[in-house]
């Protein structure tokens, strides 16, 4: 996909900003429609043939939380989320609620852009791979997971993670009997450097295995002491 194929729906308030990043992003070849409260941009979103959302998240009428919450019912569509805000617990709940990245203002357009790129370059990774039959289902220890559904289930019973959880799950389960550091899910479910550091890995290993291993009384994901994480298909 070429940046001139990829339209970009940027929703912020901030008339000047938008337009500035709107000419910044013209001028790399993407096109972009721009909306200026939450409600009107849930509106294009859910209409509209876009590629990637840039969703502020203080926006007037609808803020850019309740925008994600309501789009991720309905669309898998990437978004990076902007804040003027640099607290953890924001970040950790546009995560949570489906954000596939988020970038604090004020910002440099070259961030920005470097976000964009990586945010698409693994949508595009993840679309070739689900066209192969074979990865469309991961399995072990009696737990199933359908990329291509974005579900999971263990021993047939649907199980309700959040998009932080399936992500890690899925990096897990294509790395199965392989130990994988704290710093690989890190770089490789996260993306980028993260306020929180690796322990954010332990809380979310926590969720899985309270969602998952203590519900169904079963041992999925194991610890290596001093190195990391494993599920092993005992």
């Amino acid at each position: 996909m070429s940046n001139r194929e990829i339209r970009i729906l940027l929703v912020e308030d901030e008339e000047k900003l938008a337009r500035f990043v709107e000419l910044e992003l013209n001028h790399e070849g993407y096109k972009v429609t721009k909306a200026f409260n939450g409600r009107d941009g849930f509106d294009l979103a859910t209409s509209g043939d876009f590629d990637l959302i840039l969703l502020d998240i203080m926006l007037p009428v609808l803020n850019g939380m309740e925008v994600l919450r309501r789009l991720r019912k309905t669309s898998n569509i990437p978004v990076i989320m902007l804040t003027a805000r640099d607290e953890t617990m924001d970040k950790v709940a546009g995560l949570d609620l489906g954000a596939d990245d988020y970038i604090t203002k004020p910002f440099a357009i070259e961030e920005l852009l470097a976000r964009i790129r990586a945010v698409l370059r693994k949508r595009e990774t993840a679309t070739a791979d689900n066209k192969t039959p074979n990865d469309k289902i991961l399995t072990a220890c009696g737990v199933s997971l359908d990329e291509m559904r974005y579900t999971v289930t263990v021993r047939g019973v649907p199980v309700d993670l959040t998009k932080r959880e399936f992500d890690l799950l899925h990096y897990l389960l294509l790395q199965k009997n392989i130990v994988v550091t704290r710093d690989m899910l890190m770089e490789n479910v996260w993306d980028y450097d993260f306020d929180g550091g690796t322990n954010a890995v332990d809380v979310y290993i926590r969720f899985l295995r309270t969602k998952i291993d203590e519900v169904f009384d079963i041992k999925l994901i194991h610890t290596v002491r001093g190195v990391g994480y494993v599920i092993r298909d005992e």
